[in-house]
């Protein structure tokens, strides 16, 4: 009976020891089930799931709903473990726009036809008004982020326009036809006499480069300074001179450098021009040595444009570019550039040169090309010939420019006036008729003082004949200083009795007859104009 005694003490001493084991542990989960805790909505919720959940199963267990920018700590494919805590935390997305004012800015136009001193406000300024919209983040109601989406303006600032007068002693100069000049980002009218000048173009961005009158007067063509966020260097405008309500109006072309003209003699308005590719280095652009017309209704509408010429290298230095002048009608247009002049082919599309020369080598970032000029004939040029060295250096480097006058298609070259210097842009007179019936006109020019140093030197406005004869010096008086290099063209009046030159940063109009000069414009700004009748 022992041995049953002592089996029965082991049973009951293990099962007294189970209950003491059971008695020191805690609650259990059911079997295959988990305790988690999940935190949504400032609300916390105890939940049983499955063991091996993820944290998006308990979510869906729990019936709690994620919007898409909603973010969950542990992420939604962890898998959860007896006790884990769950973290969702609420992010909201909304959108705000605020109007903000632009302000305007004053804008300031000399102008002499008002008194020193005086001044009168042309266009009152007007807030322009802009429109940001941001994308707001808030998490649990705190923004958290704020960033703009988008950026519209309702409507640009209109400048506040004052003209302050800058009215000199001048005594008015009667004139014939029409003067147009540039000055100070302005383009003006004169009409009748130098003391009735007209505003024209009051956008203060006139850059100067292209400043063209039609034949008849009637239509000014010009170029503007490209906008600042724009890669472009300028754009082509047109506006009519009769209209005093005309608009500007683009023209759709871009980057003019070295020409654009009206087309002369035409059946309808139209426009040639050549273009540039800007760059950042030095000179800014590379040249395309390209033509193009741009045809016009009667209202100054573009139509589209015809390539009369592709663009090309443009020969030795063609990179600066090429410049173009019409004859007296459409059918003859010359050109220049750096190791040439010629003719122009416009049916085919194709330079004929008539005179080669080795390309000036200015030891920088410009290049030279010669000025010239069409004779009434339509057969002779007058242009600036590079010449041939007068020491040991290279012709190149020759300091050597001469007037020369090329006769018909052969190419003949006549020198009309030695050791002009390199800026002498010759410019032929309008056709004089004499009391007995002869016809001549002649040809003005500008005369290097130091004409071996003629990039650096001062010059003289000369005159003379078709043929080179009757050379004088017209302005400016001896003793006076001379001109600055320019290559503004001389301003024939109609009447061929007058010169409109650049002097001292003015317009000056000079007296063919006795060379007397009287200054037109008084604010140092001048860019470029142009004379028709």
């Amino acid at each position: 009976m022992r041995p049953l005694s002592t089996s029965r003490s082991v049973l009951i001493l293990t099962c007294l020891l189970g209950v003491i084991l059971g008695a020191c542990s805690g609650p259990q989960a059911t079997a295959g089930l988990v305790q988690v805790e999940i935190q949504a909505d400032t609300i916390s919720h105890a939940i049983s799931i499955p063991s091996g959940s993820t944290v998006q199963q308990a979510l869906e267990i729990a019936g709690i709903q994620l919007d898409t920018l909603d973010r969950v700590d542990p992420p939604g494919y962890t898998l959860l473990t007896n006790g884990a805590v769950v973290t969702v935390t609420r992010i909201a997305e909304r959108f705000e726009i605020e109007e903000i004012v632009i302000p305007f800015n004053r804008q300031t136009i000399k102008n002499e036809d008002l008194p020193e001193g005086e001044t009168r406000l042309l266009q009152p300024g007007v807030n322009g008004l802009q429109e940001i919209t941001y994308r707001i983040l808030e998490e649990e109601g705190v923004e958290i982020s704020r960033s703009p989406v988008k950026n519209v303006i309702i409507h640009e600032p209109e400048p506040e326009i004052i003209m302050i007068g800058l009215q000199a002693a001048y005594t008015p100069l009667p004139i014939d036809g029409r003067l147009v000049y540039v000055s100070g980002g302005n383009a003006w009218l004169i009409q009748g006499n130098t003391g009735n000048r007209q505003p024209l173009v009051l956008t203060g961005d006139l850059d100067g480069r292209v400043a063209r009158l039609s034949s008849d007067g009637n239509w000014f063509l010009f170029t503007r300074h490209a906008d600042e966020d724009e890669e472009d260097i300028n754009t082509l405008w047109a506006i009519s001179t009769t209209d005093p309500d005309a608009e500007p109006k683009d023209l759709r072309a871009r980057n003019i450098i070295h020409f654009a003209d009206w087309v002369p003699s035409s059946v309808s308005l139209s426009v040639v021009y050549s273009s540039v590719e800007p760059s950042p280095a030095p000179p800014g652009w590379q040249a395309y040595n390209n033509l193009i017309r741009i045809p016009l209704s009667t209202s100054g509408r573009t139509l589209r444009e015809e390539p009369i010429i592709e663009a090309n290298a443009g020969g030795q230095y063609g990179w600066w570019g090429t410049a173009f002048l019409w004859g007296s009608d459409s059918n003859h247009l010359a050109y220049a550039r750096a190791d040439s002049v010629g003719l122009v082919d416009l049916e085919r599309g194709e330079f004929i040169p008539l005179r080669e020369f080795a390309p000036y080598q200015t030891l920088s970032d410009w290049a030279w090309v010669p000025g010239l000029t069409w004779g009434h004939d339509d057969r002779t040029i007058y242009f600036v010939d590079h010449g041939s060295p007068i020491g040991l250096e290279s012709p190149s480097a020759s300091p050597v420019f001469d007037l020369v006058a090329l006769t018909g298609t052969g190419g003949l070259a006549l020198p009309l006036s030695d050791r002009t210097g390199m800026f002498a842009y010759p410019s032929v007179s309008p056709i004089i008729e004499m009391p007995n019936g002869e016809i001549f006109y002649q040809v003005a020019y500008f005369q290097a003082i130091s004409p071996l140093e003629s990039d650096d030197s001062n010059y003289r406005l000369m005159i003379m004949d078709r043929d080179g004869s009757n050379l004088r010096v017209l302005f400016p008086p001896q003793g006076e200083p001379g001109l600055e290099p320019q290559q503004v063209r001389i301003a024939w009046s109609p009447g061929a009795d007058r010169l409109g030159i650049l002097y001292r940063g003015d317009l000056w109009i000079v007296d063919v007859a006795n060379g007397i000069g009287q200054r037109v414009t008084s604010d140092g700004q001048m860019l470029n104009y142009d004379w028709k009748p």
